[in-house]
């Protein structure tokens, strides 16, 4: 893939990200779109910003991103090059000031993501990862540090990264039977991913409803990137084409190695 593709991506996502830091530091107003489904100001505007930019930049590709109207997007199934948007992910951590939230951009090129574009705005950090090339990351003064899955191979040594926000008795048994040595929590999807991505966990576990596909396809592509594996809990590659966008299935991030035991644990969850 052409560097100037990537290069063209971390432009926008930071400029979304100034636009999301600019509401950061006002009183903003919550609104929900649904039951523990925060929405602001700084969603819509970056949301905005990124598909009239990836517009401009790449005209007649698709782009799915969670606060255009699905009207936007109803036909991107049929397009071979597909980018999947997420302006704030991890809204709730937004909300709640904590600074673990990210702009994500990834795109899809036929069935797998093949780039994506993770970046922290308060971190001051920016993941990207193109399969095939590579995984770094970049800093705030533009210094670019090559990133890489672990190489772990036992759950007894292995941390994994688990939800901040979304926990429920399905995680816990499931974080139960894995075993790991250690459990570190942070706030949005993507910045699991990117846990997993430059080794600091060993994987990321989401045993039932796992967002939707604009929640995983700039991880996915990250994770790849950088070594690593992605999957359904049930070993099954994430379908970015099917009738439905949710991740209703699971998702299971890891440095590849880990993936099969971690899928049999999870296959032998014992009942509530």
């Amino acid at each position: 893939m052409s560097q100037s593709i990537t290069d063209v991506l971390l432009g926008i996502s930071a400029r979304a990200s100034e636009v999301v830091m600019a509401v950061y530091g006002t009183a903003f107003d919550v609104e929900y779109k649904g039951p523990s489904d925060p929405v602001t100001v700084a969603d819509r505007l970056a949301n905005d910003l990124i598909c009239s930019e990836l517009a401009r930049e790449f005209p007649g590709l698709p782009i799915v991103a969670e606060e255009s109207p699905p009207a936007t997007f109803a036909d991107y199934r049929s397009s071979r090059r597909v980018f999947f948007v997420d302006p704030v992910d991890g809204t709730r951590e937004f909300v709640a000031r904590n600074g673990e939230f990210v702009v994500m951009i990834g795109l899809l090129d036929g069935e797998r993501p093949v780039a994506g574009v993770i970046q922290a705005p308060v971190l001051g950090v920016t993941w990207v990862g193109v399969v095939g090339e590579g995984a770094y990351a970049q800093d705030a003064s533009g210094a670019r540090t090559p990133i890489r899955v672990s190489s772990e191979t036992s759950l007894a040594r292995a941390h994994i990264v688990s939800s901040r926000s979304h926990r429920d008795s399905e995680l816990e048994r499931a974080l139960s039977a894995i075993g790991a040595a250690g459990i570190i929590i942070r706030g949005s999807a993507g910045l699991k991913g990117a846990e997993v991505a430059r080794g600091a966990a060993e994987a990321y576990v989401a045993p039932g409803y796992a967002g939707k596909r604009w929640d995983a396809c700039a991880s996915e592509a990250l994770v790849v990137a950088a070594g690593g594996r992605v999957s359904d809990v049930h070993g099954r590659p994430l379908d970015y084409r099917a009738v439905s966008l949710s991740n209703d299935s699971g998702m299971l991030v890891s440095n590849g190695l880990l993936h099969d035991t971690l899928l049999e644990r999870l296959a032998n969850l014992p009942e509530p």
